[in-house]
Parts: structure tokens; sequence; C-alpha cells
């Protein structure tokens, strides 16, 4: 399930591509099937970085043309020198990190000039009705710590001396989900209604029926769980 619009991206033979904050290893993996890319994909849990580089071999399968390393780093410190990669993806982490500022900064910091980021963060209002539906939603470790105006986002990037050039929606679908999701929140996932909802969302990805891709687009401009914006990083910067 990919947030990012990899078309869009627009990844070349030859560049190389850092997905920050890479969990399980989605858009790292999509990046890796692309000929001629490197994807690295770096996260602080240990646990996730297991589960991707163990579905590095799962993907033979759709015969990868690129290389893919998954390595265990902070998103505040990136491990890399200056200027080192040509497309950049940050989605589902900015809401995670009490200093998203400094994450913000490493990213301008590493990536070229020239080079392509790409931000997700949940949508702002079915975030709030989460998180008036569920205190466990966003008190869980690791949970979200903060709801993001995307305007607001928008403007924070702008600062660092990118230039803002799309934004769209993603995964409407999921929000009934997750409103279920903390509603019943103390009766799991595997309460009736939750359980079925996911499972819909699963014969969705798997099957994409024309009718449910209908409404997922119809919906992602104004409800899309995520809001998905583009950033590109001038030829000259300033010094």
């Amino acid at each position: 399930m990919l947030t990012v619009d990899m078309p869009r991206f627009a990844l070349a033979p030859g560049q190389r591509l850092l997905d920050v904050g890479c969990g399980e290893g989605r858009h790292t993996l999509a990046a890796y099937l692309r000929r001629g890319v490197l994807a690295v994909g770096v996260d602080l849990g240990f646990s996730d970085l297991q589960t991707a580089r163990g579905r590095i071999s799962d993907m033979a399968a759709y015969e990868p043309e690129g290389e893919v390393v998954f390595l265990q780093g902070d998103a505040t410190g990136l491990p890399f020198p200056d200027h080192h990669f040509d497309r950049i993806i940050c989605s589902e982490v900015l809401e995670h990190i009490p200093n998203f500022i400094a994450v913000l900064d490493e990213i301008y910091r590493v990536l070229k000039p020239g080079g392509r980021l790409c931000v997700s963060v949940p949508r702002a209002w079915p975030e709030r009705i989460c998180w008036w539906l569920s205190e466990a939603y966003h008190n869980t470790p690791g949970g979200h710590i903060r709801i993001f105006n995307a305007k607001f986002l928008r403007g924070e990037i702008s600062r660092l001396g990118l230039r803002y050039d799309h934004q769209h929606g993603a995964h409407a679908l999921h929000v009934p989900y997750w409103w279920l999701r903390c509603l019943l929140w103390q009766q799991g996932e595997e309460q009736p209604l939750v359980a079925g909802y996911h499972r819909l969302l699963v014969w969705d990805l798997m099957k994409r029926p024309a009718v449910t891709q209908w409404i997922d687009r119809l919906c992602n401009p104004w409800m899309g769980k995520s809001v998905v914006m583009y950033f590109n990083k001038p030829e000259q910067v300033e010094t």
C-alpha cells in the first residue's frame, strides 16, 4: 500500500532514494523495483527493519532492477553526507517525532540541489476525530504526538528553501476503519466490525475493484487519511 505517487516522483536510473522513517519498507521496496535506483531505508526501530529486510527476498518475483539497503538511524541526525540523495520520502513520520524541525533540517541537508522530496502526514480533521474517540490511539508508545495543519507544514518546509509543487490525498477508504478502531479500541482489532472492515481493505488492496478505486479517488481530495505533498530543491542553493 503506497502513499507516495511513485510515477509523479519521477525516479530515474542512477538515482539514490532515501526513505526516512521507512518502517517495514513499503516505499523503499517499491523504489527497489525501479531500474538502476539505489533505495535506502532508515528507521530507528530494529524490529521494523528486520521485517523490511525479510521482505527483500519476497520481491524477487517482481524482478527488481535496483539495489536496496536498510539501516538503523535517527532521523534527527541522518548518517549521510550533504547533498547525497536525489529523492527523499518521509511518509507518516513527522507526527511521531517531537523535534520534527530537526528532521526537516536533516532532509534538506542530505537532499541534492535539483532533488525532490515527498512528505505525507495524517489529514487533520479525520485525525482529530480519532483523537476524540480514543485517548489510547495517540497515547500509545510511538503513537501520534501532534496533529498537523497541512498549510502550516507546507510553510515550514518551504521556509527551508524547498519549492512546493503539488499535493494530493491518499487512503480515503482507511478513514472509517480508524474511526471504528478508535471507537472500539478496548475491544481490539478482532472486534467483528473492525475485523470485517479490515478484510474489506485487504480485499481492495489485492483485487483493486473498480468501484472501491472510484470511491477512493472521489474522496481522497477532501477525506484521504494522508495529505501527500511534493517539493523541489532548487538547482542553485544559497550558502
